[in-house]
């Protein structure tokens, strides 16, 4: 379920005209249909727009976080969303440009719609007149008959412009080709646009720049048959300053799920953003102003090593997705590994939390300082770690370790030990038994 809370206090702009002048300047319209259209749409009275998930993972990730936000800012506007989760589409997945996906259970399917589904309500209101609601197109299209399918829908589609949307042209020139089952995907979303229209008068789709050529499958597809109108807006793909994907580290996306991705590692991959990219993360990702950000934009100019923005961004983005009380702990848990707090304090699971994002040793009962120091990398050599110790440059738990015998207890919280070498130099110990 939403926290009420941060849903309360969310709020767009008022130093914009509209929502539409708003999402512009936050970066979020990569491509659209027609902008003048779209302006007068969004800033008239309440329309009903939707934004599709598909489970193929068993949680969202930084990607969809994107939708989310933007879903919930045309919400504070006034207008109706509809959170779609495709537990039809998900059976068969969007086609990527490079390879074809492997094809989910239909149980694993259904267990990850739920999950998805309360993962959407949590970050757009369930109440007033303009509350989320929630759908999946299994509902319309479970019973849909082959024959149907294609007399009634796509009779409608034309296969020389199927072949040219960008997933499936990047598929028919590899050497893996593409299934006539992902080549009909794109049908498949126009329908759910086209049935939305039908059963809730939805006339915007919103999602990634990626999909438009979906997204504009359902647009066309209303025109054919219903003769209407119908709108989408692309936001574009986020990247790294240096051209990298966003949120991908080391081949790991950052999921919102808290045991797909810690909140301590949530928190520490936004504070860890690059000072070019900063400014445009507040802005996609946060509910912070305008003269907000551009406070934090100055700072970034002025006084760059204070990584101000950074603290700013970690805190808002993990607080959103993870709640105060999670944001809180892995901020003290944070700030007490590099001496700023008491380890002892913390709760397990946090700690824990953190100490997997070092470099990390499990360890029996009895191991020594000495040996535990070579096992998590933090000397070569026993005999440099006797050296360190011997410098007075080793601790265990945040005091100082003077003897060569000296033994990892596990003292803190969760039998584990913060094990430091130098100011700056950490490892995790965990201790069995």
């Amino acid at each position: 379920m939403s926290d009420p809370v941060i849903l309360a206090s969310q709020q767009n702009d008022d130093s914009f005209d509209d929502v539409w002048e708003e999402l512009n300047w936050r970066g979020l319209v990569h491509v659209s249909t027609d902008t003048a259209a779209l302006k007068e749409l969004l800033a008239g009275e309440p329309i009903t727009f939707y934004c599709g998930f598909d489970p193929t993972a068993p949680s969202l990730h930084l990607g969809n976080l994107v939708q989310l936000l933007t879903m919930r800012r045309i919400q504070l506007a006034g207008h109706h969303p509809l959170g779609l989760v495709g537990g039809s589409t998900g059976l068969i997945g969007d086609p990527r440009p490079t390879a074809e996906r492997t094809l989910n259970t239909k149980e694993t399917v259904a267990e990850w719609v739920g999950r998805l589904q309360g993962q959407v309500s949590r970050f757009l209101s369930a109440e007033g007149g303009n509350a989320v609601r929630l759908v999946n197109n299994l509902d319309w299209t479970a019973g849909l008959s082959a024959i149907d399918f294609l007399r009634d829908v796509g009779k409608h589609y034309r296969v020389g412009t199927m072949l040219k949307k960008d997933a499936v042209a990047s598929r028919l020139n590899s050497d893996a080709g593409i299934s006539y089952t992902e080549f009909s995907y794109q049908i498949l979303q126009g329908y759910d646009f086209l049935e939305l229209f039908r059963q809730y008068g939805c006339v915007l789709q919103t999602g990634g720049s990626d999909q438009w050529g979906n997204l504009t499958s359902g647009t066309d597809l209303i025109h054919r048959v219903e003769g209407a109108s119908a709108h989408a807006i692309g936001t574009p793909l986020i990247t790294n300053s240096d051209g990298t994907k966003f949120g991908k580290s080391e081949g790991n996306a950052i999921w919102l799920d808290a045991d797909m991705c810690s909140p301590y590692r949530f928190y520490q991959f936004w504070l860890n953003t690059d000072d070019q990219d900063v400014v445009s993360r507040l802005k996609v990702f946060t509910f912070l102003t305008r003269a907000e950000i551009d406070d934090l934009a100055a700072q970034v100019e002025a006084e760059p090593f204070r990584r101000a923005a950074q603290k700013r961004l970690a805190l808002e983005v993990t607080t959103l997705v993870h709640g105060a009380e999670a944001t809180a702990a892995v901020i003290a848990a944070s700030e007490a590994l590099f001496g700023k707090g008491d380890l002892a304090a913390l709760d397990a699971a946090t700690l824990r939390s953190a100490l997997e994002e070092l470099p990390n040793v499990e360890v029996g009962a009895g191991a020594t300082v000495v040996q535990t120091l070579v096992d998590t990398g933090l000397v070569a050599s026993l005999g440099e770690a006797r050296r360190a110790i011997g410098q007075g440059g080793v601790s265990i738990d945040g005091v100082r370790v003077d003897d060569e015998g000296a033994v990892v207890t596990g003292a803190l919280p969760g039998k584990v030990s913060v094990l430091r070498r130098g100011k700056k130099t950490l490892a995790g110990v965990f201790v069995a038994g």
